[in-house]
């Protein structure tokens, strides 16, 4: 078992990375300093030997769903790969406005109901953070890693990565990460056949949102 502690992230692997026969798995547990798990964690190995590395850990996924309901974004965090597409559904009986001004990727979507927005394609690293221009308090995040090894924590703060033995290259990330310069990769080496372990200390900031409409206006009618 290898352990290391760092003042970082977490999240729980709901891995989408195709397994292969002979791959090796890495278990990432992320707590607190008062021992609470952080889910919606990103947690990612980079691969530092070989290509052949890489494309065994080829993942088939070129699309993925980003939902609206009940004018909230259904997951707060989302992982993909560069060159990813995302479709932006909206299952709510009013209009969105998703946004990013993020580096990694700039665009404005216009939702309609019953309308199938084109799919928007990231094709940069890094965090993505989202809104609706139209309901402050809606908020999420699209985090693109380039890797084909990587997973989100869970609600127990657990994430498992399937990968084929070599030196990798672990991070993690979280959007309310306290101290981003403390979040240092760690360095693991994958022997066949080995189940290994790390765990992450992370410091996360107070949690803000913007306060939520309420469903119904003072008139009786309802908010948008």
């Amino acid at each position: 078992m290898i352990t290391q502690w760092l003042y970082g992230i977490t999240a729980v692997c709901v891995s989408l990375i195709t397994a292969t026969a002979n791959a090796e798995i890495l278990k990432v547990q992320t707590l607190e300093p008062d021992g609470n798990a952080v889910s919606q964690t990103v947690v990612y190995a980079i691969p530092l030997t070989t290509p052949e590395t890489v494309k065994r850990g080829i993942i088939k996924i070129n699309k993925t769903v980003v939902d609206q309901i009940n004018k909230e974004f259904v997951e707060p965090v989302t992982v993909i790969r560069p060159g990813m597409s995302v479709v932006f559904p909206n299952h709510d009986n009013i209009r969105h406005h998703v946004y990013s001004f993020s580096p990694a990727k700039i665009f404005e979507l216009p939702l309609y109901k019953d309308v199938t927005p084109k799919p928007v394609t990231f094709d940069k690293a890094g965090a993505v953070a989202l809104g609706c221009n139209i309901h402050d308090w809606m908020s999420a995040y699209i985090y693109v890693v380039d890797s084909p090894f990587f997973g989100l924590t869970n609600s127990q703060g657990q994430a498992k990565l399937n990968m084929p033995a070599g030196r990798y290259e672990i991070h993690i990330w979280h959007p309310r990460l306290k101290n981003p310069d403390q979040n240092k990769p760690q360095i693991i080496v994958m022997q066949e056949g080995e189940h290994a372990k790390l765990e992450f200390g992370v410091e996360l900031k107070k949690s803000f949102r913007p306060v939520r409409a309420p469903l119904i206006g003072p008139d009786g009618g309802a908010y948008r």
